[in-house]
Parts: structure tokens; sequence; C-alpha cells
């Protein structure tokens, strides 16, 4: 078994030799943060994709993540290290499903967030992240109405911030909805000075208690600039990763999680599928590959586009 820096000096040899690039998300495992040449949130990762210039994208995230580098790249190899890693968001809105869906609502501005398939995206008018969901919104005139998927967490919270109703698919990611309160509420009494920040996606109990809700590069960038040294995280616990290493002195405590885990906090499974071992053979075979038809990508590169133009 080849040891982590055995791994490494492969993947960077291979890396060179072929000319790749290896873009990665917040939530994949330190070792995978550190080898990758651009790490992101999702909103970063797609403005990232597009302007790749290498011949090989390597995405090292979730696979619909890794469908939106093709999109926008559909003339390049992009590969991922695992097809498996999935997203309990994208998995739970089947394109036929959600076209049926939007059959009940013909006039309705479709906004889908960037957490779902490419053939979901054909069927949407713009795509979002959590950085820009609110700027998105707000660009919609106020007598357009609106179907909002696949999130409902997040489409509640955008809600309540922009005062627009909403039509909302009944969808919800798996790790943000893993907090507990009634822990998170017992952690906070033992740091009383920490303060709370929480991504969008979370239930809205734990929003109600959250001193700051951002999405995973606005918590980055919150932690970075707050003058408070205690901060209890309730996101996926591998943005600690790069959050210490732009803190090293602040006090970063995972939020709690419902269940009785080794961590006691909420972990993706689908992001973790990824491993720097599976990384380093994927650049070794060029397998797995992201293929999608020419119909599918043009359909979906005119949303994915309208959110990256968007000022």
């Amino acid at each position: 078994m080849k040891t982590t820096s055995d791994l490494k000096e492969k993947i960077l040899e291979l890396k060179k030799r072929k000319n790749v690039v290896i873009l990665a998300h917040y939530y994949q495992e330190e070792a995978i943060q550190e080898i990758a040449d651009f790490v992101g949130d999702s909103l970063e990762l797609s403005r990232k994709a597009s302007q790749v210039d290498a011949d090989i994208i390597v995405f090292a995230g979730v696979y619909f993540m890794a469908e939106t580098a093709k999109i926008v790249n559909p003339n390049k190899k992009v590969i991922v290290p695992d097809v498996k890693a999935g997203c309990s968001l994208a998995d739970g809105c089947p394109p036929d499903e959600f076209k049926t869906f939007l059959e009940n609502y013909p006039n309705h501005i479709v906004v889908t967030y960037i957490n779902c398939t490419a053939e979901v995206k054909t069927l949407t008018d713009i795509v979002c992240t959590s950085s820009n969901a609110k700027k998105v919104i707000t660009s919609i005139p106020d007598d357009q109405p609106i179907v909002f998927a696949p999130d409902k967490n997040l489409g509640k919270y955008l809600i309540s911030e922009t005062g627009r109703e909403m039509v909302l698919w009944e969808g919800s990611c798996i790790v943000h909805e893993a907090f507990s309160l009634e822990k998170l509420i017992d952690l906070y009494k033992k740091h009383p000075t920490a303060t709370i920040i929480a991504h969008p996606e979370s239930e809205r109990h734990i929003l109600k208690v959250a001193h700051y809700i951002g999405s995973t590069s606005g918590m980055l960038n919150h932690v970075k600039n707050s003058s408070n040294d205690t901060f209890i995280v309730a996101t996926e616990a591998g943005i600690l990763h790069q959050m210490q290493l732009d803190n090293p002195t602040k006090i970063l405590i995972p939020a709690p999680s419902k269940e009785d885990n080794t961590c006691a906090c909420s972990e993706c499974a689908f992001m973790k599928v990824n491993t720097l071992e599976k990384l380093y053979q994927c650049l070794k075979d060029e397998s797995p590959e992201v293929k999608l038809n020419n119909e599918i990508i043009e359909k979906a590169r005119i949303p994915i586009y309208k959110m990256l133009d968007l000022k």
C-alpha cells in the first residue's frame, strides 16, 4: 500500500505530464484539499471550471459538480475519483418527476440550486449556489412567480430573506439536516462566547439560533474577519481543515450531530467516498470519465452561464 507522500508524489508527476488541473471542494478529505490546484465552494468551483485551460480536469467533489465542469468544458476530459460520490439533494430530485412537477407551474421561472443533476439543469431558467442564491432571486421581477428546487431549507431561508413567495420542491441535504438543536444548545452553554455559524441548507430551528448564516466561502470569510476567537460550525466538517489553516489561533468546534458517532459532527459520506488513492488511480487510468450528450450540455449551459454572468 502506497503512503500518502508516495501518492502525492505520483499524483504531482502525472498531473504535470498529462496537463491536469485538480479541482476540489472544501468538504473533501484533507489530503485531497492539500494536493488540489484549487479548493472552493460550488460557486467558486463553477467559475474556476469555466476558466480551465488544462487538457484534463479531475473533479474531487460530488458527481453533479463534475457534470457542471463538463458542461462548461464540453471539449475537455473530466474525470472523477469515484462515480459513487453522489448527493442526497441531486438524488432526491429525479428529472422525470421534476418535469411532471413543473407542469403544474407553467408560468413560473425555475431556479435550481446547483446541487442537482445535469438533466434537471436542462429544465431550469437560472442556476444558483448558496453564495449567490439571494442575488439570483432578487434579480427576478417581483411579479414573476418562482419555482425553487431542490433544497426546501435553502428555499425557506431565501423566502425569509427576500420576502418572495416561491413554490418549493421537497428536497433536503442529509448532512445539513443531521444537526441536533438540543446538543447545539448544550454545546453553546459550555462555550457562551462562541459564534454559531450555519449553512442555509440547515433546518430552520438551527438557523434561528445561528449568529451568522452563509455559504461555505461565506463562513470561511466570516471566521477570518471576525474578532471573536471561538466558533461553532454547522456545516460539513471538512470545512474545518481550511478554516483552521486560515485561523490557526482560533477555536473551531463542529456542531453536534443527532447521531452518536465517533466524531460527533456531521460528515458527508458521499464527499468522503473520494480518497487520495482513488484520485491517483483515476489520474493514472483517466477514468471514470464524465460523459454527457451534446443536447444536455447545450441546454444545461444556458442557466449555468446566466448565473455566472449575473453581476
